[in-house]
C-alpha cells in the first residue's frame, strides 16, 4: 500500500512540476535597449497620449516580474550585437563579433538548438535581415559575424522550422567576396518555403513544412522600415509574430521556442534619432502584444522573456534643465533616414535651387519647427548656417551612423529636435549600461534578481525543461 502511495505521489509531484514547465517560449530582444529607451518611451507617450508628466506604460513594462542584466562580453567591457547576442543564445561570453563560437572558434550549443532537440519547434525572427548578428547568434556558428553568406547556409544546417525578417544580405557572395551558389535555391533544396511578404506567407503557409519569411521583392533586404516610416505595404514585426506563432503550432504541437528581435531600435540610436528610437520600442511592444493575447489563451503553459542585447547611444532624458519636452517629436513625421530622402528629393524637385524660405516650409511640415512651436535664434542659425553650407556653396558631406547616411541638412535638424526636446546622447556606439529584463508565466519566477545576460537563455532552458 505504501508503495502504492508513493507512486502516485510521485506521479502528481511530476505532473505539478511539469505543468509549471514552459511549453511554449517567447524570448523578445530590442537590440540595443537599455533601460532609458524603455523609460523615454514610456514618458513620451505621457506627454503625447495625456499631456501629463509621468509614464504612460508599455505592455511589458507591466510583466509580475522585472530585473536587469549586465553585458560585457569575454574581451570587451562594451560588447558587440554579436558577442551580446551569443550570450544571450548560449550563456556564454565570447569575444566581440563571434556568432556561437567561443574563444577558441568551437560552436556552442544555443538554447533554440536545445529546444529543437527537446522536439519543440523553433522559430527565430528579426526586423533587420536574417543573417544578421542577434538573429545569426541562434542559429549559426561563425568567427565573424560579417559571414553572412556562411551564415545564410547555417540557416539550413540548424533545421529550425521557421525564420523572417528583412531579407538576405549577402545571397551569393562569401565572406571573402567570392561568388557563391544563390542561397535562394539552396534554402529550397532544404525543404523551406520562400514567402515575400506577409499576404504571400498566408497564400503558402498551410502546405508549407519549414519557412522562411522575408519582404516583398524591390524592398530592402537589410531591414524593415522604421515604424515612423512604415507604409501601408510594409511588413512589420507584429505580422512576423502573428506568422510565426501561426506556423509554429499547425499540425502536431509539441510547443515552440521563438526568438522576436526589435533589431531597428539599436539602428535608430546609432543614429542618436529618439523620435524614430521611441516609435520602434513602441512597436516592439505591439509585437509582444501578439504574444500575450497567446499567453493569455495559454498561461500556465506560456513563458515570455523580455530583454536587450545591450545600449546604444548613452541616451540621457534630461540636458540640465530639470526638465523635458517629448512632446515635441511628435511632430518629426519621418525617421533622420527618411528625413534625408525627402530632403534630396526636394533638392531634385527644386533642381537643385532650393531657397531659405523653401527650407523653412519643409522643416516646418516635416519636424514642426515654427509651425508646431518656436525655435530659438541659436537653433534658427544652426539650420540656416548648414543650409548656406550644403544648399548655396553646395559643400555637401553627409553625416554618417553606423547604419546611415544622412544629408547634413538633416543631421541638423535632429540635433535641434534633440535641443527642444531636451534629449542628449553621449555616443553614436553601445554602452555598457544595465538593460532591462521582464519576464510573465512558467518559470518567470526565475529572472527575480540582478544577472547577467549569460544567465537568461539559461533560465529560459530550465523554466522549459530543455536538457
Amino acid at each position: 500500500m505504501k508503495k502504492l502511495i508513493y507512486t502516485l505521489l510521485f506521479v502528481l509531484i511530476s505532473v505539478a512540476a511539469n505543468g509549471q514547465q514552459a511549453k511554449y517560449v517567447f524570448y523578445f530582444i530590442g537590440d540595443g535597449m537599455g533601460v532609458n529607451q524603455v523609460n523615454g518611451t514610456e514618458m513620451y507617450q505621457a506627454e503625447l497620449q495625456n499631456g501629463r508628466i509621468g509614464v504612460e506604460p508599455l505592455l511589458f513594462t507591466q510583466f509580475p516580474v522585472a530585473t536587469m542584466a549586465t553585458t560585457f562580453s569575454a574581451t570587451n567591457s562594451v560588447t558587440d550585437s554579436a558577442a551580446a547576442g551569443t550570450a544571450l543564445a548560449t550563456g556564454k561570453k565570447t569575444y566581440n563579433s563571434a556568432i556561437s563560437v567561443g574563444e577558441d572558434k568551437n560552436p556552442i550549443e544555443t538554447v533554440a538548438e536545445k529546444a529543437k532537440k527537446a522536439g519543440k519547434k523553433v522559430g527565430v525572427t528579426t526586423s533587420v535581415s536574417v543573417d544578421h548578428a542577434t538573429p545569426a547568434a541562434f542559429y549559426a556558428h561563425q568567427a565573424d559575424r560579417n559571414m553572412n553568406y556562411e551564415i545564410a547556409v547555417d540557416l539550413t544546417k540548424a533545421n529550425f522550422d521557421f525564420y523572417a525578417g528583412g531579407g538576405f544580405l549577402k545571397p551569393d557572395k562569401t565572406y571573402d567576396k567570392k561568388d557563391a551558389p544563390n542561397i535562394f535555391p539552396i534554402f529550397e533544396e532544404a525543404g523551406y518555403t520562400v514567402a515575400r511578404g506577409y499576404s504571400d506567407y498566408k497564400a503558402k503557409s498551410k502546405d508549407a513544412g519549414k519557412m522562411i519569411l522575408i519582404q516583398e521583392e524591390g524592398k530592402d533586404p537589410s531591414c524593415l522600415p522604421y515604424a515612423i516610416d512604415r507604409k501601408s505595404d510594409d511588413l512589420t514585426l507584429a505580422q512576423i509574430t502573428e506568422s510565426a506563432i501561426d506556423f509554429l503550432t499547425k499540425g502536431k504541437n509539441k510547443g515552440f521556442f521563438l526568438m522576436v528581435e526589435g533589431g531597428k531600435i539599436d539602428w535608430a540610436c546609432h543614429g542618436n534619432d529618439a523620435a524614430t528610437v521611441f516609435n520602434e520600442v513602441k512597436d516592439m511592444d505591439d509585437a509582444i502584444k501578439v504574444a500575450y493575447e497567446f499567453y493569455k489563451k495559454h498561461p500556465k503553459e506560456t513563458l515570455i522573456v523580455v530583454t536587450a542585447d545591450h545600449e546604444t547611444g548613452g541616451i540621457v532624458l534630461g540636458t540640465g534643465k530639470y526638465a523635458l519636452n517629448l512632446k515635441a517629436l511628435q511632430y518629426q513625421k519621418h525617421s533622420a533616414d527618411g528625413l534625408s530622402r525627402r530632403i534630396s528629393e526636394l533638392r531634385k524637385s527644386k533642381g537643385n535651387k532650393v531657397t531659405w524660405e523653401d527650407m523653412k516650409e519643409f522643416l516646418g511640415e516635416e519636424m514642426g519647427f515654427w509651425k508646431q512651436f518656436p525655435i530659438s535664434w541659436e537653433q534658427e542659425k544652426k539650420l540656416r548656417d548648414e543650409f548656406e553650407q550644403s544648399f548655396v556653396r553646395n559643400k555637401v558631406v553627409f553625416a554618417e551612423s553606423m547604419y546611415s547616411k544622412s544629408e547634413p541638412m538633416a543631421a541638423r535638424a535632429k540635433e535641434v529636435m534633440d535641443q527642444i526636446s531636451m534629449v542628449g546622447w553621449v555616443s553614436g556606439g553601445h554602452s555598457a549600461g544595465y538593460v532591462p529584463v521582464f519576464a510573465i508565466g512558467a518559470g518567470s519566477q526565475l529572472f527575480g534578481e540582478k544577472i547577467d545576460n549569460t544567465e537568461i537563455p539559461k533560465r529560459i532552458a530550465k523554466a522549459a525543461g530543455y536538457k
